[in-house]
């Protein structure tokens, strides 16, 4: 599976979801954001490749609807209301990242 984790600017929330599950068998991840200062810039590939993206806010969402309207249109986005409130690899956001995200990449039967 190809998950993909987008917040703003791509420093501290995207990227700590991406180093949480980068060594984790038979899941394939990147991490991008949605603005243009971001250190790693969502583009269409990032979209084109991901089969689960993960977006930190609403307002992440509705930017790639916006921006890739037909690429996303069949793709599955999901809303993990985290604010940004935390640094890379803060043990609070890594926590709160696992805990959202294991129902959603692993499903629900292997998360428990």
């Amino acid at each position: 599976m190809n998950v993909l984790f987008v917040c703003s600017r791509n420093q501290w929330r995207s990227p700590t979801g991406e180093h949480v599950w980068r060594k984790v068998s038979g899941v394939a991840v990147r991490s991008a954001g949605t603005s243009r200062g971001a250190r790693r810039r969502l583009t269409l590939a990032d979209i084109r490749w991901a089969d689960l993206i993960l977006v930190m806010e609403d307002k992440h969402k509705s930017r790639i609807r916006a921006d890739f309207r037909e690429d996303v249109r069949f793709k599955t986005l999901h809303v993990l209301d985290i604010p940004d409130d935390y640094r890379f690899m803060d043990p609070e956001l890594v926590e709160i990242i696992k805990e959202k995200t294991e129902p959603l990449i692993l499903g629900e039967e292997n998360a428990r």
